[in-house]
C-alpha cells in the first residue's frame, strides 16, 4: 500500500514577485462582504416631488404608506424626522441605504424654527457615533450620520429664499449640502441656466458651503475627467423625478408624458438626473470621508474642548428663554398675592376675635 504525498505548497505568482500588490484586491473583497452604509437627508417644501425622485434614484418605493395631510393640518405642522432604511443590492454588493426625510419643512405659517429639529437629529448621529466609538465593543458599529443633503429649491421663485439662506448655513458646517432645483421641466433651458447662475451668486454672496466634488487626479483617464468636469458645471443639478414607465420612440422609458412630448427622465439632454445620480455613486466614497475628516471631527473637537459634556438647549431661542422667565415671573406674583390674601384674612379673624372678647368682659 503506497504512501499518499502531501501535497505541495506551490507559489502561485512568478519569481520576483511578492505579492503586495494583490492587497486591493483583498480589501475590495472585504468591502464588498462586509457591505456599504449611506445616509441620505432629503430637505425641502412640500410638492417639490422629493420622494419621487428619490425612488426614481434608487429604483425603489421608500414611501408605500405615505399619506399626503391637507392645507388645514399643514398650517401648525411641525417638522418630523423620518428615516427609512432599505437594503440595496447590485451584482453582489450590498448597500444599506437611509434616506432621511423632513416632512413638515417650510409648510408652517412661522417657519422661523422649523429646522432646528433637523439640526438636531444631525448632531444626535454624531453624537450616537461618538459614544459608540468610545465603547468597549467598537467591531459593529451602524454609522447613521448623515452624508450628504439635497436641498430641493423651488423653480417657481427667482432665487434663494430668506428661508432656503438660513437653512443651508445653519447646517452647512455640519453635513454636504448637494442644491438640487425640483421640477426642472417646469423652466425652459434659457429660464434654467438663469436660475442657476443666480443660485450659484447667492450662495457665493451668502458664504454658503456647498458640497465641492474633488478634482480629478492627474492619472486618471480622460473620459473620468471630462465626467468630473461636466458634474461640476452642472451644480446645481436640475432635475426631474417620474416613476412611469411611458413609450417613447418605440421604447419604454422613464419620464412625464405632456401633451406637447415626453420629458425622459433619464436624458441628460432634458434634465440633470442622471448627472445627480452619477455624482452621488461615482463620490460616494468622498461624501463618507468628507463627513468623517471634517464635519465628524469638527463636533469631536467641540465635544472634547466642552469636556465631553453634552449642553442642552445650546441654540434655545432668545425669544423663548424671555417667555419662560416672564411665565416664572406671574407664577411667583400669583404666589405673592396669594400668601398676602391669606395674611390678610388671618388678621381680619384675629380683630374680630378680640372684639368679641373685649364685649364679653
Amino acid at each position: 500500500m503506497s504512501k499518499q504525498q502531501p501535497a505541495q505548497f506551490i507559489n502561485p505568482e512568478t519569481p520576483g514577485y511578492v505579492g503586495f500588490a494583490n492587497l486591493p484586491n483583498q480589501v475590495h473583497r472585504k468591502s464588498v462582504k462586509k457591505g456599504f452604509e449611506f445616509t441620505l437627508m432629503v430637505v425641502g417644501e412640500s410638492g417639490l416631488g422629493k420622494s419621487t425622485l428619490i425612488n426614481s434614484l434608487f429604483l425603489t418605493d421608500l414611501y408605500p404608506e405615505r399619506i399626503i395631510p391637507g392645507a388645514a393640518e399643514k398650517i401648525e405642522r411641525t417638522v418630523q424626522i423620518e428615516a427609512s432604511t432599505v437594503e440595496i443590492e447590485e451584482r453582489g454588493v450590498k448597500l444599506r441605504l437611509t434616506v432621511v426625510d423632513t416632512p413638515g419643512y417650510g409648510d408652517a405659517i412661522n417657519c422661523r424654527d422649523c429646522f432646528k429639529t433637523i439640526i438636531s437629529y444631525i448632531d444626535e448621529q454624531f453624537e450616537r457615533y461618538l459614544h459608540d466609538e468610545s465603547g468597549l465593543n467598537r467591531r459593529h458599529i451602524i454609522d447613521n450620520r448623515v452624508h450628504c443633503c439635497f436641498y430641493f429649491i423651488s423653480p417657481f421663485g427667482h432665487g434663494l429664499k430668506p428661508l432656503d439662506v438660513a437653512f443651508m448655513k445653519a447646517i452647512h458646517n455640519k453635513v454636504n449640502i448637494v442644491p438640487v432645483i425640483a421640477k426642472a421641466d417646469t423652466l425652459t433651458l434659457k429660464e434654467r441656466e438663469r436660475l442657476k447662475k443666480r443660485i450659484l451668486d447667492e450662495i457665493e454672496e451668502h458664504n454658503i458651503k456647498i458640497y465641492h466634488l474633488p478634482d480629478a487626479e492627474s492619472d486618471e483617464d480622460e473620459d473620468f475627467k471630462e465626467q468630473t468636469r461636466l458634474l461640476k458645471a452642472s451644480i446645481p443639478f436640475s432635475v426631474v423625478g417620474s416613476n412611469q414607465l411611458i413609450e417613447a420612440k418605440g421604447k419604454k422609458v422613464r419620464g412625464r408624458l405632456y401633451p406637447w412630448g415626453v420629458v425622459e427622465v433619464e436624458n441628460p439632454e432634458h434634465n440633470d438626473f442622471l448627472k445627480l445620480r452619477t455624482m452621488l455613486i461615482t463620490h460616494m466614497q468622498d461624501l463618507q470621508e468628507v463627513t468623517q475628516d471634517l464635519h465628524y471631527e469638527n463636533f469631536r473637537s467641540e465635544r472634547l474642548k466642552r469636556g465631553g459634556r453634552k449642553v442642552e438647549n445650546e441654540d434655545m431661542n432668545k425669544d423663548q428663554i424671555l417667555l419662560e422667565k416672564e411665565a416664572e415671573l406671574r407664577r411667583m406674583q400669583e404666589m405673592i398675592a396669594r400668601m398676602q390674601a391669606q395674611m390678610q384674612m388671618q388678621m381680619q379673624g384675629g380683630d374680630g376675635d378680640s372684639g368679641a372678647l373685649g364685649h364679653h368682659v
